[in-house]
């Protein structure tokens, strides 16, 4: 399904429809992505502490605008892909890690 969307909203950036709230944020560019992208990611934080219909809702928003923050860079889902994959299996270093209340 994520693949199918980032698809569409790539044709969407190639091929702009009038009306396409997609081809808004890309005529808006990078700053106003960047903005939504922010704006999506405190509603997840938010929605968590509230219920999960709303979490579900506010991540796929987020998710939506990060793939078009990802083809608006002209980064293919295949390069997360494989960053991901180069992190599986590996063990992290909690005690590298900053206490939370320290971020």
């Amino acid at each position: 399904m994520i693949e199918q969307l980032y698809e569409e909203i790539l044709l969407r950036k190639k091929e702009p429809k009038t009306g396409s709230y997609t081809n808004y944020l890309f005529d808006q560019g990078l700053d106003k992505i960047l903005k939504k992208v922010g704006e999506e990611a405190t509603e997840v934080v938010i929605a968590a502490k509230n219920d999960q219909a709303e979490l579900v809702a506010e991540t796929s928003d987020l998710i939506y605008h990060m793939l078009v923050l990802l083809a608006e860079k002209e980064i293919p889902l295949k390069a997360i892909e494989q960053e991901l994959k180069s992190r599986e299996g590996q063990l992290s270093k909690t005690e590298e890690r900053k206490p939370i209340d320290r971020l």
